[in-house]
């Protein structure tokens, strides 16, 4: 009998570990883009990042949800990687040289999505 509670509380004992050992996180980032060549470009940057598992960027919403693994990389190595292709997010913008680049269909309005900068509208 003690052998199997022993048994029991060892197996408990790994599986917690197990799920401790690898911390994937969900989030969703705001992300500039229109059109399905702006989706397979926003969601390949966010996949080669090493640690990402999955990314789904919804056109209608401009929502990018990535699964990740915490222990790899962070949600500010994520938005830096999709900027790198010309995306702008909550909080990197991408560069002026790198966004020109992009076809005539993915140019989005900047302005626009820069929109939920919390300053705007304020005097400074």
């Amino acid at each position: 009998m003690k052998t199997r509670i022993l048994s029991l509380l060892v197996l408990m004992g790994i599986s917690t570990l197990t799920l401790f050992a690898n911390p994937v996180k969900t989030e969703k980032i705001k992300v500039a883009g229109n059109c399905g060549m702006c989706e397979t470009r926003i969601e390949k940057a966010a996949k080669e990042v090493d640690g990402v598992s999955a990314a789904e960027w919804d056109k209608e919403s401009k929502m990018l949800t990535v699964t990740y693994d915490e222990a790899k990389t962070n949600v500010d190595n994520i938005q830096q990687a999709v900027a790198k292709v010309g995306h702008d997010t909550e909080k990197y913008k991408a560069d002026d040289e790198v966004y020109n680049k992009l076809p005539a269909c993915c140019k989005y309005d900047r302005d626009e999505a820069k929109s939920g900068d919390k300053h705007k509208g304020h005097s400074m």
